[in-house]
């Protein structure tokens, strides 16, 4: 009789101890840098909440920091704190109610999907619960597809509900922050970028410290069934990295509809219908629009990358666990993914002392410079340290399924010629970490170049607005289109570089290479959306105009920065998927036997593959514009039917932030469901009628596509927005006269600028979350398609049956 799922022979016991204690460096190093994030961010937390909104006397007395913030400036006594508050409290609540409702749908998604994926995995040899460990008479053979079901599902809801905690808790500092950066701007644009930065940099150390421990913890925990069996232990902790990217997926696509859909349908009812300015008080979908910012731009964003470390780490796991030698080298060379993003939280925390030490904001030129020199100095520390930690690894690796370094690399002429032959591997490793790093920072900052009206591919997008809204559309998609040769120089260089050095091992490397900065990153990207929230409730609570400068001043480098932001994201995801690919074809043997991209089935998956970024920016994209015009309605109707709320005579009845709220939660919760779908189901439905080979150019096609799609759509988005801000700063002159607010250029550049609100914030970065979660779906249910025909389909698709 065969023995219970839950039995594991003394072999396989034995093997664990021995894995176990034999990592000793991993399993100090990896939760003590976790923790010591951890701690960090409640640090900062601590500082953050030093400043008081509400108006009392703080604890501190009279001669504290914060009492400056509770006196009567220009006569306003308390009653510029209470509005900030009341403000602030309208978004916070909007913000949880969406989330808290978006969060009950991915519930019942995560019990769903969770059941076929016990349901698919399991039934891969008919759901036998015997661990082949326990038969002596093979003792290597795999554990059965029951053992791999039950993990898989374990790690999907681990990594999901990681994920939403990670978004929750970015949600919930930023709105906690925004009114405090507002109020502290009063004192200085220096005291309100403190606030900003470390409230974003709690989200950055709580996210990438929460992720890396909560991997570790599951990768110890199974080893305990799994033992030495790397293979079948990292193929079940993938489903860590498919949970995050669903609820990724969800949290991207609906936190954008929703932003958007309330920023879009503001702009217009507001600034082009009504005339009146951005985050003015009359505005009935103002709040709905700074709620958009927190659920899109914090929550949906942290999700999303933290998917992609997630993901980048699981493609480096199992590709690593097919390496004799790499598994042979032990439990710590195994670990050297997580070592990678522990050395970057440790090179995040140093480095951000320079922002709020060492050499902080003193005035407004500042700003941007110190998140510049944050991203530079986190690169440049990284690099320094990265090889030390590197060294873990054997002098000599072969990283093919089969044999060792000294059969199949037993000359020099052998390694030259073959990349899986790899001497020297910590420096090779090195290279490609570095790869990944110094790509990203290249990709950022050219996205700046494109985006930022600093220089001058936006100030031409701005020129054209002389002409009209056409011409300005035109320059942008232009821009846009422009803008994506350099990013895919530079990522075909990295891949390049990795696959040389150390193949598809060496490209997963270069993705955790350029997520190795992800704290800092998330500090900088969070940051953005804190001063965005903070400069419209300056606006709403009627603080004075000079508040509003310094808002829009630290406002301004974070648009500046989020670029850069984007342009790292785009980037890795490219190679997350790249990886995840390759973890792909390695794991079902396609690379071993190689693909024909000619073959009838091959070639008709890479053309579907490739239509599917369109198609997915085609749903996203209409239901940002159906929830606009909902919005513009709604807008309208309360303009016309509360006396005086649009003259802004006193005693106007107040505007229905509720309602507007509600339009925008309605929409973005039922507009996420068939993208999601779509990207979810189409590998598998792939995979189960046309095999392995159909799935691998399924991802191709969607890899090209997306990536140049997703910096495209971004770009002219970034673009566009900074367009209209170069205009209304009156930094655009037209024959002799400066264009400002409510000029033609300027009505214009709104037109642009509303139409790559959608581009740049739903379906751009949503597009990064495609190209990764088709990679990690088709991953997880490789075993599934290879039970079918022998990973030929339904159809006996496959290279045997073309």
């Amino acid at each position: 009789m065969e023995a219970p799922i839950s039995v594991v022979a003394n072999a396989t016991g034995n093997a664990t101890a021995a894995a176990v204690l034999s990592g000793g460096a991993t399993n100090v190093i990896i939760p003590a840098v976790s923790a010591v994030g951890l701690v960090f961010s409640l640090v900062l937390y601590r500082q953050v909440a030093a400043v008081r909104v509400a108006p009392q006397t703080p604890r501190g007395g009279a001669g504290s920091s914060s009492a400056y913030l509770l006196q009567s400036e220009a006569g306003l006594g308390d009653s510029v704190e209470a509005s900030a508050a009341q403000i602030q409290q309208a978004i916070t609540t909007g913000a949880r109610a969406f989330l808290f409702t978006e969060y009950r749908y991915m519930a019942g998604f995560m019990v769903a999907f969770g059941a076929l994926l016990f349901v698919l995995l399991g039934s891969a040899d008919g759901f036998k619960g015997a661990h082949a460990h326990a038969h002596p008479a093979d003792p290597d053979a795999p554990p059965p597809a029951l053992a791999n079901a039950v993990f898989t599902v374990i790690a999907f809801l681990l990594g999901a509900t990681t994920s939403i905690v990670s978004g929750y808790l970015g949600m919930e500092i930023a709105v906690f922050a925004n009114a405090r950066t507002a109020l502290e701007a009063r004192r200085g644009v220096g005291h309100g970028f403190l606030v900003a930065f470390r409230s974003g940099a709690v989200m950055g150390f709580a996210l990438t410290s929460l992720g890396l421990l909560v991997l570790w913890l599951a990768i110890l925990g199974f080893s305990r069934y799994f033992g030495d069996d790397y293979r079948a232990l990292f193929e079940a902790i993938a489903g860590y990295g498919l949970g995050g990217s669903s609820i990724a997926l969800f949290g991207r696509v609906g936190g954008g509809i929703y932003t958007k859909a309330a920023d879009v349908g503001a702009d217009l009812a507001g600034k082009v219908c009504a005339g009146i300015p951005e985050d003015d008080p009359r505005n009935p979908a103002t709040i709905a629009d700074n709620v958009g910012d927190n659920v899109g731009d914090v929550a949906g964003m942290g999700s999303d990358l933290f998917g992609s470390l997630g993901e980048a780490t699981c493609a480096a796991l199992v590709i690593g666990a097919q390496s004799a030698d790499l598994v042979g080298a032990g439990w710590d060379a195994m670990l050297v993914p997580l070592c990678v993003t522990a050395a970057g939280i440790f090179c995040s925390l140093v480095v951000s002392f320079v922002a709020t030490d060492i050499s902080p904001v003193r005035r407004e030129a500042d700003v941007e410079r110190v998140l510049k020199v944050q991203l530079f100095l986190s690169t440049a520390l990284m690099t320094a340290v990265m090889y030390p930690v590197l060294l873990v690894l054997p002098d000599n690796l072969y990283l093919g399924p089969e044999g060792s370094f000294e059969v199949m690399c037993p000359t020099p002429e052998a390694v030259a010629a073959n990349s899986r032959c790899v001497s020297g591997a910590p420096l090779a490793a090195f290279a490609c970490v570095a790869a990944g790093l110094w790509g990203g920072c290249v990709i950022g900052f050219v996205t700046e170049y494109y985006t930022s009206h600093s220089y001058r591919p936006v100030r031409e997008v701005a020129a054209s607005t002389e002409t009209g809204a056409a011409t300005n559309i035109i320059y942008g998609l232009a821009l846009g289109y422009k803008s994506t040769i350099v990013p895919v120089g530079v990522l075909a260089a990295v891949v390049y570089v990795a696959s040389r050095y150390m193949s598809m091992y060496g490209v997963a490397l270069s993705a955790l290479g350029m997520l190795g900065t992800l704290a800092t990153c998330l500090s900088i990207d969070v940051y953005g959306p804190v001063c965005d929230n903070a400069g419209g409730i300056a606006e709403m609570s009627e603080l004075p105009e000079s508040v509003r400068d310094k808002t829009d001043a630290l406002d301004a480098a974070g648009n500046t920065t989020a670029a850069i932001g984007k342009g790292f994201a785009i980037g890795s995801a490219a190679l997350v998927s790249l990886a995840l690919t390759s973890a792909f074809v390695t794991r079902t043997g396609v690379l071993q036997s190689g693909v024909d991209m000619l073959a009838p089935t091959v070639f008709a998956a890479l053309l579907v593959g490739a239509m599917l970024p369109y198609w997915f920016s085609a749903l996203t994209m209409k239901s940002v514009g159906l929830a606009a015009m909902e919005m513009v309605k709604e807008v309208k109707r309360q303009f016309d039917t509360i006396p005086g709320l649009l003259e802004g005579t006193p005693g106007h009845g107040p505007p229905d932030h509720a309602k507007c709220i509600k339009i925008s939660t309605d929409a973005s919760l039922r507009e996420m469901v068939a993208p999601g779908l779509l990207v979810i189901l189409t590998p598998i439905i792939t995979g189960t009628l046309f095999g392995v080979e159909a799935v691998a150019g399924l991802l191709a096609g969607g890899l090209l596509s997306g990536v140049q799609l997703a910096i495209s759509a971004s770009n002219t988005g970034g673009a566009w927005d900074n367009a209209k801000k170069y205009v209304e700063k009156g930094s655009l002159v037209v024959g002799g006269a400066i264009q400002r607010k409510g000029s033609e250029c300027h009505k214009a550049a709104v037109v642009g600028d509303t139409v790559g609100d959608p581009l740049k914030d739903t379906s751009g970065p949503a597009l990064n979350i495609l190209m990764k979660l088709m990679a990690i779906v088709s991953l997880v249910f490789c075993d599934f398609f290879l039970g079918i025909n022998e990973g030929r389909g339904l159809f006996n698709m496959g290279s045997t049956g073309n």
